[in-house]
């Protein structure tokens, strides 16, 4: 990977090779060139401080274009990077550093430096504390990047970098990227530089043409996750598309408008959030216009199969009706959402719900959901432009072969497919099989066309008093998809029966409540309300009839605050936490059980 953007620094030169916003508040470019010479010079200086081929150098921030220079260099140096979240705690940052036994650290922030130095007592082999930002004030032992920068260029060693770029391996480890932990201390996954230039390749076999059209790229997903660092950095980089860094999540819609983006990588949660706010803002206008956008929004869902088989809607009377519906309802929402330039959506790192899909694809904008995990680099499967199935994860990438194991559970291999966990070769044969498959714990069937959907994970599986399997995820993607409720958790592990942990969509029932003449003075009076609990109950009874008798949830309880990445309950990439929830709502839960604890 570091030879790939060299080539194409030489390639592009002074084109715009990444975006950010500045302390003025203006977007302004970094070229190619610009970026070459910063990763030279971090090189040398890696070098410079000893870093060999092999080493390991942590990378704890945030997304920014430094975050590009500083993996590059790395890289370049033939050493591994190892990214931490930017969100992690001092303990988990430790352990990363231990584990990986990295001997050099950057970071990005005054918060992430307070954590290393916090951790770095009991990290005897790292010496070198790199920051991000500027320091107000000199801190003993660390440099800033500015410094790092100009004592690499003094340092030289620019011909020892060029060498050790032409003597990477493809099989020498790019990263450790390290798993989310939740059922013991996390594992590093190896990830080589092959899997890597083999995933780019895959991703380039699904839609050529796209690679020779421009496009500029919003990243926002954490680049220590392997879905934004293939999907959003080495794809785009490889074939010399310009990526803009947003500032935070919280000001993602803002930056969409901004930068009005022709490709966004993202989870499922943004398209939740988008549909949710639409529908939130229309119940707010007049019962006219509320009929207008109740008509177009029926039209999207009927041109839904239209979009997917890759087809406009036939000549005839829908086709007109569509036409003016684009006219006068989708364009000017994809415009004031700053989507109106997108030309396609990837969605990835958990299910993305039917209607949410449904509701992108019937006003034109090509939401393409896949698979994949952090081992596979990640991508596994994807659905294709020509054809897309909204609740399928899509079919194979070139060179991957899927079959269902025992149990149900989904069996992968192919060039993406990691080297192994690091230091860890009882964990890395616990997860392959004898002929070489990867066990991915996820619960799959395909169906005739070779498309693959996940049904649930094998982990996460409730396994009732009564000694039946239950998988919450689908129930939680079906309870998803009323506009009344914003997050779910199914609740029921060696428990009589199910129950619920919801938080409600409190901007629609605010408007409901309202309607109906519901007094309130917070979220907490609302949850509290009888009639918003029937209101609750009677949506889990519509959107779950579907379900078997043991999967019916008998009670539930509505929470008041959203669930986040702060408050511990997500994860960077919007998945439940779900020990985490048991643990922290213990008490809820227990008194939706009144009989076990009688």
């Amino acid at each position: 990977m570091a030879a790939v953007f060299h080539n194409n620094a030489e390639k592009f030169g002074e084109m715009g090779c990444v975006g950010y916003k500045n302390q003025q508040g203006k977007y302004v470019d970094v070229s190619w060139n610009r970026m070459k010479e910063l990763i030279m010079d971090l090189g040398s200086y890696l070098i410079s401080r000893g870093i060999l081929p092999n080493d390991r150098v942590a990378l704890f921030s945030a997304n920014r274009y430094e975050w590009w220079v500083c993996d590059q260099a790395i890289l370049a140096c033939g050493a591994v990077n190892v990214p931490i979240y930017a969100t992690n705690s001092a303990e988990e940052a430790r352990f990363i550093l231990e584990d990986s036994d990295s001997k050099i650290s950057f970071v990005g922030s005054q918060d992430q430096l307070q954590k290393v130095l916090e951790a770095k007592p009991r990290l005897p082999i790292l010496t070198d504390i790199i920051i991000l930002d500027d320091l107000t004030k000199p801190v003993e032992g660390v440099l800033t990047f500015k410094q790092a920068v100009a004592k690499g260029t003094a340092a030289e060693a620019y011909k020892e970098l060029e060498e050790r770029i032409r003597n990477i391996n493809p099989e020498d480890v790019a990263t450790l990227i390290y798993t989310s932990g939740t059922t013991g201390n996390p594992k590093g996954v190896m990830l080589t530089h092959n899997n890597f230039v083999a995933q780019c390749d895959q991703c380039y076999a699904i839609a050529p043409s796209r690679y020779h059209e421009d496009h500029t790229l919003i990243s926002f997903l954490p680049l220590s996750h392997s879905f934004e660092r293939t999907c959003g950095y080495y794809l785009p980089m490889t074939f010399g598309k310009k990526v803009i860094f947003a500032e935070d999540f919280s000001k993602i819609m803002t930056n969409f408008r901004e930068i009005r983006p022709t490709l966004i990588v993202s989870v499922p949660r943004l398209f939740e959030k988008i549909h949710a706010g639409i529908l939130a803002k229309v119940a707010k206008v007049s019962p006219r216009r509320q009929k207008i956008f109740a008509w177009a929004l029926e039209l999207a869902y009927r041109n839904v199969e239209y979009i997917c088989d890759n087809e406009r809607p036939r000549q005839g009377w829908f086709a007109v009706k569509y036409f003016i519906a684009d006219r006068l309802i989708f364009r000017t929402l994809k415009k004031l959402i700053g989507l109106d330039n997108l030309k396609f959506a990837l969605s990835g790192g958990g299910p993305l719900s039917i209607a949410d899909a449904e509701f992108f694809l019937g006003m034109g904008i090509k939401v393409l959901e896949g698979y994949g995990l952090s081992e596979t680099c990640p991508i596994v499967t994807a659905n294709r432009e020509e054809k897309i199935k909204p609740g399928t994860v899509g079919p194979a990438l070139k060179d991957t072969i899927i079959k269902i194991g025992e149990g149900g559970e989904v069996l992968i291999k192919g060039p993406q497919v990691m080297k192994g966990y690091f230091k860890n070769d009882a964990a890395t044969n616990e997860v392959f099989t004898a002929d070489g498959f990867f066990q991915t714990g996820d619960i799959g069937e395909i169906d005739s066309d070779g498309y693959l959907k996940i049904t649930g994970r094998i982990k996460d599986l409730i396994i009732t008093s009564g000694g039946k399997n239950v998988s919450p995820q689908n129930i939680e993607t079906s309870l998803s998809c009323s506009k009344f409720i914003e997050q779910v958790a199914i609740i029921g592990d060696n428990r009589k029966f199910l129950t619920a942990l919801i938080v409600p969509a409190f901007p629609e029932l605010e408007g409901w409540a309202k309607e109906n003449k519901i007094r309130f003075d917070s979220p907490k009076d609302l949850i509290e309300n009888q009639s918003v609990k029937k209101l609750i109950g009677d949506e889990i009874a519509s959107y779950t009839k579907d379900y078997a008798r043991v999967e019916q949830i008998k009670n539930f309880t509505l929470l008041e605050n959203e669930w986040t990445q702060e408050s511990d309950e997500l994860t960077p990439t919007q998945k439940l936490k779900r020990r985490v929830i048991n643990q922290k709502y213990a008490k809820q839960i227990d008194c939706m059980y009144p009989e076990d604890n009688s």
